[in-house]
């Protein structure tokens, strides 16, 4: 579904990524590890649009998508949930999930993919009439993820979603994102708690310093001593 090879970017002067390349096929989970700094979140923009490659190919459904704009990525299935979760803090809950709905002309689709958010998270519907700023860390990830799910999409992007989460809620979270897979969402999820992403993901990919160094089946990554060590404190 998604291809990146020898993907680079540039800040300026600074090169955010050297020479990034990994596979995500249709209806899996795949996860980058890697520490900060590693360009993580950079490369998940640049799927996106957010950011503009310098070298290399972004490859969605067999159409070259490296530079187009982030709105029309958007409609071609591509849903990101950045890191921080950038909800609109002043806007409703229900106001929030309505503008996830921009790429919507069905009303009836709408209501239904609302219903399917409250489905997945009772927290979100029982605040439903609240500010977004007034939730907490937990319930405004559950909002971020849940808006994602009401622009819809083919492939889902997670920046850090369990970031600055109780631990009970983490694991509530990681379910949530399983469930989301398994409803035939592909999921691309970068993630520092190495441990619960190698658990849920299908394959694995190490980001180092703009590279990738590390790559294949959770399982087989999640044994590698260099992972281990580096990520898995053991």
């Amino acid at each position: 579904m998604l291809s990146v090879k020898n993907l680079k970017v540039m800040y300026g002067q600074i090169s955010a990524l050297k020479d990034v390349s990994f596979e995500v096929p249709e209806g899996k989970i795949v996860t980058l590890i890697g520490a900060n700094g590693a360009g993580k979140t950079t490369t998940l923009r640049a799927v996106s649009g957010l950011e503009k490659p310098a070298g290399g190919t972004i490859t969605f459904k067999g159409v070259n998508v490296g530079g187009m704009e982030a709105h029309k990525l958007v409609s071609l299935g591509i849903s990101h949930v950045p890191e921080g979760r950038k909800i609109f803090p002043t806007l409703t809950v229900r106001e929030n999930l309505e503008l996830a709905a921009w790429t919507i002309k069905d009303k009836a689709e709408i209501k239904r993919r609302m219903e399917e958010v409250f489905h997945f998270f009772p927290r979100v519907a029982e605040r439903v009439n609240q500010l977004g700023g007034t939730l907490s860390g937990g319930e405004q990830q559950m909002l971020a993820v849940g808006r994602a799910i009401v622009t819809g999409g083919e492939l889902l992007l997670l920046d850090e979603p369990s970031m600055g989460l109780a631990p009970v809620l983490v694991d509530e979270i990681f379910d949530k994102i399983v469930a989301i897979n398994k409803m035939g969402t592909t999921v691309l999820l970068v993630e520092q708690n190495a441990a619960e992403a190698l658990e849920i993901a299908d394959f694995a990919y190490v980001l180092e310093t703009g590279y990738t160094t590390i790559s294949g089946e959770s399982s087989a990554v999640s044994c590698d001593p260099r992972v281990r060590e580096a990520y898995l404190g053991v």
